[in-house]
Parts: C-alpha cells; sequence; structure tokens
C-alpha cells in the first residue's frame, strides 16, 4: 500500500513515517517544511501540490494543520487555508485519483467551551457525541474539517475516519503558572488520568483506522489514554481529584510521595476512548497505571516512540514555549 502522510515534518506525522514505513509500506511524506521524513516540500492550500501528492497513493493519512500554539502568531484566514481549504483539496483529489481510505487527524480541543462545566457542576464525561462548542479559530477550523470529510464521504463513498487526539506533545503546558506549579513530567503523567495519550498509542489508532476505514464507511473517535474513572466519579472528582485516584488506583501516591509529586486539587473533564477501542479494535497501552509501573521501577514512564521524537515545538510560532528552537 501507497500511503500519504500530511504534516510528515511535525510530532505525529514523523511517528507515522517512521512506524509506517518499517512495516513496509511505501509512504509519501508531505510538509511545508523539509525534513528526513518529508519527500514532498509544499503546502495542502495549493491545489495543484496537493494534486500531485495524492496522485498515485491508496490511502491518506492527513496530519497537516495549524495548531492551537499558532492562534497568537496566525491570522484567521490562514487557519481557513491550511485547515479547511486544504482537507478540501485533499479530499476532492483523493476521490478524483480513486484513493481508497483517508484518515484525519483532529484533536478534542474542538470540544472547545464543552470542556469547561460551571462552577459547582460535575466534570464533564466527554464521548464523541458531546456537541463542541469551538472556543478559537484552531476549533472552528478543525471541526469544519471534519464536517467536510462527512460531506465528501456521504456525497462519494470515500471512506472516512476521523481520530480526535488528546494530548501527545512533549513541550511545556503553555500556561506559565501551571508550568510554575509542577514538574514537567508529574504534570503529564496526571494528565494521562483524563487528557493525554502516548504517541505510540496515537500511531496504533491510525494504523488500526487505516485498516478498518473500508469497512466502517465513516466515523468519529476519540483517542487518549483509557482513564480509570468512571461517570460516577463525576462530582468528586471536580471537588476532590486526589480523593478519587486514591480510591481508583492506590498505587499513585507511594510513587508520587518517593518524587515529591502532587495531583491536581480538581480535575473538570474526562475523556472517553470506549468507542475507539471497541469499534477500532484499539489497546492503548500507555496508561496512568503503567506510567506508575515504569516510574516505580525506575524507568521513563513515555514510549520508546515518544523519546525518540522529542520535542519538535511548530514552526512559524513566535512566542511561548512551543516555538521552534
Amino acid at each position: 500500500m501507497r500511503i500519504l502522510v500530511t504534516g510528515s515534518a511535525g510530532h505525529l506525522g514523523e511517528a507515522l513515517v517512521r512506524v509506517l514505513g518499517s512495516e513496509g509500506f511505501e509512504v509519501v511524506g508531505l510538509d511545508a517544511l523539509d525534513s528526513p521524513h518529508t519527500t514532498v516540500v509544499g503546502t495542502i492550500a495549493d491545489r495543484d501540490c496537493a494534486r500531485r501528492s495524492v496522485a498515485g497513493v491508496d490511502a491518506i493519512v492527513h496530519a497537516a494543520t495549524l495548531h492551537k500554539p499558532h492562534v497568537g502568531s496566525h491570522d484567521r484566514q490562514a487557519f481557513v487555508d491550511t485547515n479547511v481549504t486544504g482537507t478540501l483539496n485533499l479530499l476532492e483529489e483523493a476521490v478524483e485519483a480513486g484513493v481508497g481510505r483517508f484518515v484525519f487527524t483532529s484533536t478534542t480541543s474542538a470540544f472547545g467551551r464543552a470542556l469547561t462545566p460551571p462552577p459547582g457542576a460535575p466534570a464533564a464525561w466527554i464521548t464523541e457525541d458531546v456537541a463542541a462548542v469551538p472556543r478559537n479559530v484552531y476549533g472552528v477550523t478543525k471541526m469544519a474539517a471534519e464536517d467536510m470529510c462527512d460531506l465528501v464521504h456521504r456525497d462519494h463513498g470515500l471512506p472516512c475516519l476521523i481520530l480526535r487526539t488528546s494530548r501527545f506533545f512533549p513541550e511545556g503546558d503553555d500556561r506559565d503558572d501551571v508550568r510554575a506549579a509542577y514538574d514537567d513530567l508529574n504534570l503529564k503523567v496526571n494528565e494521562l488520568l483524563y487528557r493525554r495519550v502516548d504517541i505510540e498509542d496515537v500511531v496504533s489508532a491510525h494504523r488500526l483506522a487505516l485498516e478498518r476505514a473500508p469497512e466502517i464507511g465513516f466515523g468519529r473517535y476519540i483517542v487518549t489514554a483509557t482513564t480509570p474513572f468512571t461517570r460516577d466519579d463525576l462530582a468528586e472528582l471536580r471537588a476532590d481529584a486526589p480523593a478519587v485516584v486514591r480510591r481508583r488506583v492506590p498505587a499513585y501516591e507511594a510513587v508520587y510521595d518517593a518524587r515529591g509529586w502532587t495531583m491536581f486539587p480538581s480535575i473538570e473533564r474526562v475523556y472517553d476512548n470506549a468507542r475507539a477501542r471497541e469499534e477500532l479494535g484499539w489497546a492503548p497501552r500507555y496508561d496512568f497505571r503503567h506510567a506508575l509501573e515504569r516510574l516505580e521501577a525506575g524507568e521513563d514512564p513515555r514510549s520508546a516512540l515518544a523519546i525518540a521524537i522529542g520535542a519538535k515545538g511548530y514552526h512559524a510560532v513566535s512566542t511561548g514555549p512551543y516555538t521552534v528552537r
């Protein structure tokens, strides 16, 4: 199978090119930046570039995007050009070229304001059925791109699966107060409880989506580490998260105490990955319990793939912790 991976110079794009190539697939990497994993340097906003890149491929994994960190450095038109027009270019050229499957990398950020319940309310339980209320142009354009996938599938039958990934980037949090309050690894292990996923698990979800797309046709899936929480925990999570973690994963306290780490006092939302596990057959490995086991053994809780790729930053971002260095 010949697979086009867009965004091949980015965190996920590089991971996909590495893994798919190692499995024997012929991979074409497309990115606006040159890199060891990029075959074609160009932008998906350019229809001719999209057409040339799609020619002769059997499948597309579309990971290229302007991200949330670009909100402060790019105007809204740039987001529309890349995230909406670029996705439309790929979809229409895929139909024209007879491509057999299309996997689109979206984001849990698209849920936007639905992720923040009002004061005093329980934490939000986030499934694919929660109505998105985007809070910025990033969320708006990712939702528009998702709907474009749905439209092209309905009109032309192109199998399209959408993966809404939670946090997998290795850079520090973009909030100064959070970076000051928590050791970086402490913060990221905390997030595995409800809003983070290791990049190796993200890649395995994309790999399964490629396999299952023709059979499923169209679907949206949350891709995040499996939470130990249930809906019954939501009220207490908002009021006293450490008590819930203590009950669900008792081993956490000893591991955290040994490192001087702290748990978040409150958790306001929990992503549920059940649909991806059930319909894609996805079995993510790098969850909170796995991280505790690795830490207790004196090992890095991240996957080897996450360590190999490391922090890349986000190109053309001029300020903040995500700036390419």
